[in-house]
């Protein structure tokens, strides 16, 4: 079977079903493979390990109904079900994703969260329902039209509420994504929105999708909502571990994750 993997177009009907599929085989090795990081009850913005707990950008008090898009298997609801009295709902396309997480609910005797399977792109609630949305690495880059999800976020949210999402930082995608010396080097172009694409026998089994910085704030604002912060954390120096193309030589020098912070006004 011909495996191919570069950079070409792909429509947004063969990212869902790639990424979809692709999530559900590979949910149980993801985990086995980074769930140490990541925890099974922790909240962890990205490779550079900064939690909610240090940086407090969702802002989430006591009394809320929190989010989660492209929860994976759920670990930061979790997180936050556990230190907070909220309502918490985690959401995710792949169903292997949250058949993971509803193990790790069983593993650690926590009552389960409530479970939602859904594209980030149609989120199957009611208008100004809920005080905050997040997703951490989930949804942004594995869809064909992010400005969707932002459009999705801004209408569930409350006047006042909050999205915040991290994602890859766009700067990465002119560099070759390794963790080495080879990855200080410019590769392409940052301009080029090509889609990053895998596929098996000409069928596409994986897709990443390329949006500049000034991408997504424009998408901020056509979503309605209001730019609070655009955090780029620094490498810490307590993290040695290798994540794909994030490491702590590439870290120190290039940022690695962009953490938007958004609300509704009102």
């Amino acid at each position: 079977m011909t495996s191919e993997a570069g950079r070409r177009p792909v429509d947004a009907a063969e990212t869902l079903a790639a990424n979809r599929s692709w999530w559900d085989g590979e949910a149980e090795d993801y985990y086995a493979e980074h769930g140490a990081f990541l925890g099974d009850d922790a909240f962890v913005w990205g490779p550079e390990g900064w939690t909610e707990a240090e940086l407090d950008l969702l802002g989430v008090r006591d009394g809320m109904t929190v989010l989660e898009i492209g929860a994976g298997a759920a670990q930061c609801s979790r997180w936050l079900a556990r230190t907070h009295d909220v309502r918490v709902v985690a959401s995710d396309l792949s169903a292997g994703m949250l058949r993971t997480g509803r193990r790790l609910d069983a593993r650690g005797g926590t009552t389960p969260l409530p479970l939602l399977q859904c594209d980030g792109t149609v989120i199957p609630l009611a208008d100004a329902s809920v005080d905050r949305v997040f997703t951490a690495y989930g949804v942004i880059p594995f869809v064909a039209d992010s400005g969707a999800v932002l459009r999705e976020a801004a209408r569930v949210l409350r006047p006042g509420g909050r999205f915040v999402f991290s994602t890859s930082h766009p700067v990465r995608w002119a560099f070759p994504d390794v963790p080495g010396p080879a990855g200080l080097t410019v590769s392409q172009s940052y301009f080029d929105r090509t889609p990053y694409v895998e596929s098996e026998a000409g069928v596409v089994t994986y897709t990443e999708h390329h949006r500049t910085l000034g991408d997504l704030v424009r998408q901020v604002v056509a979503a309605g909502l209001v730019l609070r912060d655009l955090v780029e954390p620094e490498w810490p120096e307590r993290n040695e571990a290798e994540w794909g193309g994030w490491s702590p030589l590439r870290g120190r020098v290039l940022p690695g994750t962009a953490i938007l912070v958004t609300e509704r006004p009102g």
